[in-house]
C-alpha cells in the first residue's frame, strides 16, 4: 500500500521543549487511532501533517507531498482540532458555510455542503441556532461538520469523542467507519484506548513526542504478556484461594487485601483457567474476576518502564 503519511526521523522542539522527538511514522490503513497520554505529542503531529508548524529537523510527507504551504495536498484534508474557536452568536450551518467560502466552493455549493455536513454529524435541527446555545457535543459535532463539508480523502480528528454523550460517542463510531468504508482515511487521536477499540484495530502509541509502537490491538496489548500480568480475585477465602497459584512457577507475586488478592504472572491464560474452573466447582468462595493491567496505561507503564 502506499503511505497515506510518512514521517522521517519528525521533530519538532519550542524553545527547550521538545514536543515530537525524532518520530518514524507511515500511515497506511484507513482508520489509525494515534494514541497516546496528554503531552504525548499527537497534535504536534498531526499539525505537523497539516502543514501548520514546520519541522525542526526530519521530513513529514502527506499523499505523496510536503504539506506545508501546499494548497495542492490541503485542499485533499479535512481537520477537525481539539479546542474550540467559534463566532459565539453565529450559527452552527453560518459556521460551516463560510468556511467552505473561504476553502474556495461557490455560494450555492458552499450552502449544499453545509446541509449534507451537518446531517452526517445529525445537526440538522440546531444548525440554525446561535453556536452559544449549544452544548459540549453539539460544538463538537459542527466542528466535524466543517471537517467533512469538503469530502476530504484525509480526516484528522483530534479527541473527537470529548463532550459526546454515550449516544453521540455511538454515531461518531459508526460515522468514522461510514467514511473509511466510502475510501477516506480518517487519523483519529484519544488518549482512551477504548474509544479506538470501537473503530479501528490499528493503532500508534506515543509518548513524549516519540512512538512506543505501532500495529494491532492485539499486537500491543500482547507486549502486557512480556510482562507479569496482574489479576484480582475478590474472595472469602483469599489465603486459601491463592494457595495453588503461589505453587505455580509463572506466578511471580501475590499480594493480600481485605477483598481477595492480587497475582502477577507470566501464564495469565493458565492461571485464568484455573481461576474459571475454581469456580464452576463453587470452591473457595471467588466472587469475582477481573484483569488489573488491562488498560492503556498499563501499556504506557510497562513500555515506559
Amino acid at each position: 500500500m502506499t503511505a497515506i503519511i510518512q514521517a522521517q526521523a519528525l521533530s519538532k522542539w519550542f524553545g527547550e521543549v521538545v514536543a515530537v522527538n525524532n518520530l518514524d511514522l507511515t500511515i497506511e490503513e484507513n482508520i489509525v487511532g494515534l494514541l497516546g497520554p496528554n503531552g504525548a505529542g499527537k497534535s504536534t503531529f498531526i499539525k505537523l501533517a497539516l502543514g501548520l508548524y514546520k519541522p525542526s529537523r526530519g521530513t513529514v510527507r502527506v499523499l505523496g507531498s510536503e504539506p506545508r504551504n501546499n494548497l495542492a495536498v490541503l485542499r485533499r484534508i479535512g481537520y477537525c482540532p481539539e479546542t474550540d474557536d467559534f463566532f459565539e452568536n453565529a450559527t452552527g450551518f453560518e459556521f460551516v458555510y463560510y468556511l467552505n467560502l473561504y476553502w474556495g466552493m461557490g455560494a450555492r455549493q458552499a450552502r449544499v455542503a453545509a446541509q449534507q455536513a451537518c446531517e452526517l454529524t445529525r445537526m440538522t435541527e440546531r444548525m440554525h441556532d446561535p453556536i452559544e446555545t449549544y452544548s459540549k457535543g453539539m460544538r463538537q459535532r459542527i466542528k466535524i461538520a466543517q471537517a467533512l463539508a469538503a469530502c476530504p480523502e484525509l480526516l484528522f480528528l483530534d479527541e473527537p469523542m470529548n463532550g459526546l454523550d454515550p449516544r453521540g460517542r455511538d454515531e461518531m463510531y459508526a460515522l468514522i467507519q461510514t467514511l473509511a468504508k466510502a475510501g477516506m482515511t480518517v487519523v483519529v487521536s484519544s488518549h482512551i484506548l477504548y474509544e479506538i477499540e470501537r473503530i479501528t484495530d490499528s493503532v500508534a502509541l506515543m509518548f513524549k513526542g516519540s512512538l512506543l509502537a505501532q500495529g494491532r490491538v492485539r499486537d500491543i496489548r500482547n507486549l502486557i504478556d512480556a510482562h507479569p500480568h496482574a489479576i484480582r480475585v475478590q474472595t472469602n477465602a483469599p489465603r486459601q484461594a491463592a494457595a495453588p497459584f503461589i505453587a505455580l512457577p509463572a506466578v511471580t507475586s501475590v499480594d493480600f487485601d481485605e477483598s481477595g488478592f492480587v497475582m502477577r504472572t507470566r501464564d495469565a491464560n493458565a492461571c485464568y483457567d484455573m481461576l474459571n474452573d475454581m469456580m464452576a466447582r463453587g470452591t473457595n468462595s471467588i466472587n469475582a474476576i477481573e484483569c488489573a493491567d488491562d488498560s492503556l496505561q498499563s501499556v504506557f507503564d510497562y513500555l515506559t518502564r
